[in-house]
């Protein structure tokens, strides 16, 4: 076998992206609290930024400056005579803070101790952070420190604790708790470890499916003194009959009348099939719409874009003297050069990302503006395609402009992106959306009659009535995005 070395010459174009580029794509792609979060980080790392204040001296575009252009990258010019946002308080003078280091500047400046009667935020941030919520599996290990019960016991409980899910549900078998530590405890000990942990709260924890979870909560429905005799009998052998809604044949085969059954079902539906879940359940996501659209007394679309939440970025006028002093120190003005030159390119991305949202926003509601007063019904198919070409950008920066964000209108608060979408042509020529379609079909099924509900082949035939020809195995599988049961399971006796 023989080695060579060799050497070769290739020309070969490639497109790579600019730093700076990818920062103005991240930032075009951050919902409103995220890009919060970031200018925050951003004031925090980089002394010279501060908060525009109301009524400040606005600053020459990015573009007009002389140290925007680095590596022959293009400044962002962004045009925001429109911006009528609401300017936030202005944070602690950076003058005050930063000042006293800038003699001898060989490093990022130093934060000063705060001046009097000003708060420290890092500690106000602290005293403000919720504490974490305690998981399940630390509220069982609480309650199961007072369980009397021999060291034995105590040790096998604590190894089925750890085992058991978010849920409440203990899905692994005993004998894989055992057969997993270094002293493994009997089948019997984790036996009687396992009753004692069923007695604990939330009920039903440690419940080793749905039925003996149902049947944990019920015996404690039993000792308080409540009859659910029936309720027992049909969670130990009707489960099955139950999830088909075969309420007339469960009836027949227990003696009771098909009142009696529906009764023991609605006590049943009270039970808690996943107790765990009421600890620890973490809150739902807070969510800050981009904009709020609205209809005027004309009927036509307002957009009022949200970003008064946002603050309101400028450079520092004290730093940009100081960058032209010829006085200071050589490595200070390097420093601060460096950091205008970041601080220009983050204030012009995000200004681009407010006008390219706009932008975006407009577009979309010029085709859905009858969602406004209709609903989903009203939607038409909306192609990101050609919202790009109307904005005049690419596919994938629309993608990103609604990657995350919301809009409020008078329906409620939607995902931007629930506006784009395909669709299909009516009987009678118009487009209609495959949202519009799920919309349709979702109202047919809540005003069928219960006691004999439409199957897909009937559903179908009801879509049709209104102009909409579906075939049945598109209903059933819009069905099944909508979670909705199929005929037999929808029946009420």
């Amino acid at each position: 076998m023989r080695l060579d070395l060799s050497q070769q010459m290739r020309l070969q174009q490639q497109m790579k992206l600019a730093p700076r580029i990818i920062q103005a794509m991240e930032i075009l792609q951050l919902p409103m609290l995220e890009l919060a979060e970031r200018i925050n980080m951003e004031m925090q790392s980089n002394p010279v930024l501060e908060l525009r204040t109301p009524g400040a001296e606005e600053q020459a575009p990015p573009g007009q400056d002389d140290y925007a252009n680095d590596r022959g990258e293009q400044a962002m010019v962004v045009d925001d005579s429109n911006s009528h946002s609401e300017d936030f308080e202005r944070l602690a003078d950076l003058t005050d803070e930063y000042g006293p280091d800038l003699g001898g500047m060989e490093s990022a400046p130093r934060a000063s101790r705060p001046v009097a009667g000003e708060r420290d935020r890092k500690l106000e941030a602290m005293a403000n952070t919720p504490a974490r919520e305690m998981s399940l599996n630390e509220f069982l290990l609480e309650q199961w420190a007072f369980i009397e019960a021999d060291e034995a016991i105590r040790r096998a409980g604590k190894l089925i604790i750890d085992e058991i899910e978010e849920d409440g549900i203990l899905r692994t078998s005993l004998e894989d708790i055992a057969g997993g530590c270094e002293r493994p405890p009997s089948l019997s000990q984790l036996s009687e470890a396992l009753k004692l942990i069923q007695q604990l709260d939330p009920l039903g924890v440690g419940a080793r499916d749905l039925k003996e979870c149902l049947q944990i909560q019920l015996a404690a429905e039993a000792l308080a003194g409540h009859d659910v005799g029936l309720e027992v009998l049909l969670v130990e052998r009707f489960l099955r009959d139950i999830e088909m809604n075969r309420l007339p044949q469960i009836a027949k085969r227990t003696g009771k009348s098909v009142e009696d059954v529906k009764l023991a079902l609605e006590n049943i539906s009270h039970l808690n099939p996943r107790p765990g879940l009421l600890i620890g359940q973490r809150s739902a996501p807070v969510i800050m719409p981009d904009a709020t659209i609205e209809l005027d007394e004309d009927g036509k679309v307002v957009i009022t874009m949200a970003d008064g939440n946002t603050p309101r970025l400028r450079i520092s006028k004290m730093y940009r003297r100081l960058v032209g002093d010829k006085t200071a120190d050589r490595d200070t003005r390097l420093f601060i050069r460096k950091n205008i030159r970041s601080a220009q390119w983050l204030i012009g991305a995000i200004e681009q990302r407010r006008e390219t949202v706009c932008r975006v926003i407009e577009e979309v509601f010029k085709v859905q503006s009858a969602f406004l007063g209709q609903g989903e019904e009203a939607l038409r198919p909306l192609p990101m395609a050609d919202v790009a070409r109307a904005v005049g950008v690419h596919v994938a920066t629309v993608s990103r402009a609604v990657a995350g964000k919301y809009v409020q209108t008078p329906r409620g608060i939607f995902p931007l992106r629930m506006f784009f979408s395909g669709g299909t042509k009516s009987t009678e020529g118009g487009e209609v959306a495959w949202d519009a379609i799920k919309a349709k079909l979702q109202e047919i099924v809540d005003n069928e009659d219960k006691a004999n509900p439409l199957n897909d082949d009937k559903l179908a035939g009801e879509l049709e009535k209104h102009g909409l020809k579906i075939a049945r195995r598109t209903v059933a599988k819009y069905r099944g995005l909508l979670n909705i049961p199929s005929a037999r399971k929808r029946r009420q006796y």
